[in-house]
């Protein structure tokens, strides 16, 4: 079956220069041509988008699928069973607010990417790091300092992490991680916002045990992510070859200068610090984390010019957890076109997601032989980034792989 989505207005992911009157030609599950002008197929179906954007599906670069609460001592020791069926309502909505690929940035795992991928449940593109790696005290050891097991040098498995120290531990962890599929992997670099015991300054894990990851990543051409806020975080992922730090709330000129050396990706998250600052202890944050959060989003716009000014590619993260927030995904592109120009952020949710996840070419992109991840949009995204609140009002068409997720154009 052909399907033209004509009389639209193309932004291809990458040219601020838009196809005006422009017509997609969609076979099986890729595109097989993009071009201005009308298109006659006898054998097509044609919808007509009327003069409205589109544009390539988004790409989160940072989500937790399994992510009921902010509260992650209490996830922790939630039934697998329930958190699984969080992370299938959770990925129905992304996939409804036009996010036609993730990256699960800790939590996620095969199961959930074979369900989707066979149909089983409904979702976007699943790519998936398994648990998070942490040092003993670090950014996914979420247990409480008054916590003392009885076991003695226990390691520790949450929801979304693992505690596992030394090189050779690690190296044996990643490589667990990566027999089951995992498409890159997620360590803790630095201490974190929802973690009770690290200071948001403390450096994780030893050089060794970063480079042990690396070069396990590296064996099987994928790659290693880095929970990242401090600046001595970021330049260690830079000079250990981290490809891409998440968050990077507080990088200097110099390290961002490094990083653009390195050609290291940074994934900003500034939903979280947003909605945590205002609602963080009413919807379950621990008192240690209500105090972290405090100033975040000021540091984080700040490094976000930083890393712009010295060419630094940047994704789109949105790291929310809780039902009640996973609902404001969206709201990521229109805080970040707070701090950046429109197409700086539309490059981020497109093609620069699908570089960072080893795709460009044939995902965040629309050219012949992309896959079909197409939204059409209602209004103007280079006037107004917050029409992706609300998806439901201003994204009429929602295409993955070549099928229909939602049309009523």
């Amino acid at each position: 079956m052909i399907t033209v989505l004509s009389n639209a207005r193309i932004f291809d992911g990458v040219s601020e220069n838009i196809i005006e009157n422009g017509a997609v030609v969609i076979e099986g599950d890729r595109i097989r041509d993009v071009t201005s002008g009308a298109v006659r197929l006898s054998d097509a179906r044609v919808i007509d988008c009327r003069n409205r954007y589109l544009i390539p599906g988004l790409i989160d670069c940072h989500v937790h699928a399994c992510s009921p609460t902010y509260n992650l001592p209490v996830a922790d020791h939630l039934p697998a069973s329930l958190l699984t069926s969080h992370a299938v309502r959770w990925l129905k909505g992304a996939l409804h607010r036009g996010f036609t690929s993730v990256r699960d940035a800790g939590g996620g795992d095969v199961g959930l990417h074979l369900a989707i991928e066979r149909g089983v449940i409904e979702g976007p593109r699943f790519f998936f790091s398994g648990k998070a790696l942490s040092q003993t005290g670090g950014h996914s050891d979420n247990r409480p300092a008054d916590y003392v097991p009885q076991s003695g040098c226990a390691g520790y498995a949450g929801c979304t992490g693992l505690v596992v120290d030394g090189a050779d531990a690690v190296r044996l962890v990643v490589r667990e991680e990566l027999r089951k599929g995992a498409t890159q992997i997620k360590l803790m670099l630095s201490g974190g916002v929802t973690s009770p015991t690290d200071p948001m300054w403390m450096p994780q894990f030893t050089d060794d045990e970063i480079l042990a990851a690396v070069q396990e990543a590296g064996t099987r051409r994928v790659y290693v992510m880095a929970h990242a806020h401090t600046d001595d975080a970021a330049r260690r992922c830079a000079t250990l070859g981290v490809r891409t730090v998440e968050h990077g709330t507080d990088i200097s000129p110099e390290t961002a200068a490094l990083l653009a050396e390195h050609c290291t990706y940074v994934v900003p998250t500034l939903s979280p610090a947003a909605l945590l600052e205002r609602h963080g202890a009413r919807v379950g944050l621990p008192p240690a984390g209500v105090e972290k959060v405090k100033g975040i989003i000021t540091l984080m716009a700040r490094s976000i010019e930083n890393l712009t000014r010295a060419g630094v590619k940047l994704g789109i993260g949105t790291d929310l957890f809780g039902e009640e927030f996973h609902v404001m995904q969206g709201g990521e592109l229109k805080l970040r076109g707070e701090v950046s120009p429109a197409i700086d952020v539309l490059r981020s949710a497109t093609s620069i997601g699908a570089e960072i996840l080893q795709k460009s070419g044939e995902l965040g992109c629309i050219r012949p032989d992309a896959l079909a991840d197409i939204l059409v949009l209602e209004g103007d995204p280079f006037a107004d980034l917050g029409l992706f609140e609300d998806a439901a009002r201003n994204i009429p068409m929602i295409m993955k792989s070549g099928q229909f997720v939602r049309c009523s154009l």
